[in-house]
């Protein structure tokens, strides 16, 4: 791993931002002035484990400095409580359960993001941009066989993934695939070496190309292991597996600062695109009793990761977009995985696809201070969550929640009550009404839209035992 002092690692990206500017519309706009984009996203990562969100010990300067130069998102959220319909939402700015992607997908399983899905990679790709994809895969069960589609089927020109996690752990992984290739045990720990292979293929990319790169990371999803020189930075934790945790935060900022380093070295800052954010909530301690990866925070939130409430859904998120947000720039508005894929196509000119319903909206307007102009509201479900809510929508400062079979109710106003303790469904029976109202419809009409999968045991695929000495 490249060695980086002291005053280096405090001072992470200290550099001003430029003033330039792209067009107020870039649709149509040759292909050369369109802004490059990489989107940063991490596995598990809560909100509050950043110093910038809040955290009293763990040290992420890169993430810190990053959201003081750029735009902070208060109000950020994953399209999903659970990493694999996260992922499609993201791809497709679509409710995940409107493609099928209804939890994450162990190996060997039928579900997959289908070749009918259309994703931002595939349409950023038609329009001339260079796509690459380094790091978690996660949207197949089938991974790197032909019975399902792959990263390069689904629009990256480039691909360095693995199916889920890294194995046998964040530490010399063994199961990436470049390409339909798998590369065998590597050296180093997963965060390093997906950034080499992003910066590897940003350094192989013509002077002008313009590019899209998704960088999803394992860190800090379980197994976790992380170099000693950054556990060595909490040696007063309570107990040795929340310095690993703690740790592999940083190491993860620590990469996220190489990546952007590249960015500056290529002079490519001002023409660049980057939103980095994670994918749901922080592990849950109750359902994985203190194992050495649930020393994540939620902040000031309601719940964890495979929950309904804030903690599960709501996440870390800021934007660098050199012209456009501004230095120390905190924006309030409500911004989703699944907007991803509308505003990259405003931004890099591209259509989105209007044969089928795309949930998310541009957030361009935030970078003046507009509110995002929405036609279908946030929505989040997922039918296997720890919380009794299994469905949520979020209208304003509103968010709705309903059980399983939509017939109890919880309403909360977020801004007056971030932390969801006082039910006010009672209370507002016009406003409960017609958010309901809203909501069945909506959930009406996502189930009818999404795939049966077929009956699959998961213990086929489960490894045979070693056999005894």
């Amino acid at each position: 791993m490249p060695q980086m002092n002291r005053r280096e690692f405090l001072g992470c990206l200290g550099a001003g931002v430029s003033a330039a500017a792209y067009p107020a519309s870039l649709l149509g706009a040759p292909a050369a002035k369109r802004p490059n984009v990489v989107v940063i996203l991490c596995d598990d990562l809560g909100y509050g484990d950043l110093g910038c969100y809040g955290h009293p010990v763990i040290k992420t300067p890169c993430l810190d400095n990053l959201a003081s130069e750029a735009m902070k998102l208060t109000d950020c959220y994953a399209a999903a409580p659970v990493c694999s319909p996260a992922r499609a939402g993201m791809l497709t700015g679509r409710t995940p359960y409107r493609s099928g992607i209804y939890d994450w997908i162990p190996e060997g399983s039928p579900m997959h993001l289908q070749a009918g899905e259309i994703t931002v990679a595939k349409l950023l790709k038609s329009v001339g941009y260079a796509t690459c994809h380094s790091g978690k895969w996660h949207c197949n069960g089938k991974f790197n066989t032909p019975d399902q589609p792959q990263p390069g089927d689904h629009g990256f020109d480039h691909w360095f993934s693995t199916q889920n996690n890294a194995l046998p752990s964040h530490k010399n992984p063994r199961n990436f695939v470049r390409n339909g290739k798998p590369v065998g045990t590597l050296d180093g720990y997963s965060s390093t070496l997906i950034v080499d292979e992003a910066v590897k293929w940003l350094e192989g990319l013509q002077p002008g190309q313009p590019f899209c790169l998704f960088v999803w990371f394992h860190s800090p999803h379980e197994p976790v292991a992380t170099g000693k020189r950054f556990t060595d930075m909490y040696p007063n934790t309570d107990a040795p597996e929340r310095a690993v945790y703690y740790g592999n935060v940083t190491q993860m900022d620590h990469e996220v600062h190489r990546l952007l380093q590249t960015l500056d070295r290529r002079e490519l800052r001002d023409d660049t695109f980057v939103m980095f954010t994670s994918d749901n909530g922080p592990e849950t301690l109750d359902r994985y009793r203190g194992a050495n990866h649930s020393y994540g925070s939620p902040g000031p939130l309601r719940g964890m990761k495979l929950h309904m409430y804030e903690g599960g859904i709501r996440v870390p998120g800021i934007i660098r977009f050199p012209g456009h947000t501004k230095p120390g720039q905190v924006s309030h508005e409500p911004v989703c995985g699944t907007d991803i894929l509308p505003t990259l196509c405003q931004l890099g000119g591209a259509k989105p696809p209007t044969d089928r319903p795309i949930d998310g909206a541009s957030i361009t307007p935030i970078f003046t201070g507009k509110p995002i102009e929405r036609k279908v509201p946030l929505y989040w479900q997922y039918d296997r969550a720890i919380s009794k809510p299994k469905t949520a929508m979020r209208q304003g400062d509103w968010k709705l929640l309903a059980d399983a079979d939509l017939r109890t109710f919880e309403l909360y106003n977020l801004r007056k009550d971030l932390r969801e303790t006082t039910n006010l469904i009672d209370r507002h029976p016009d406003r409960a009404k017609a958010m309901t109202d809203t909501l069945k419809r909506l959930h009406g009409e996502i189930k009818a839209e999404g795939p049966t999968w077929p009956a699959w045991d998961r213990t086929r695929n489960r490894p045979k035992p070693a056999p005894r000495p």
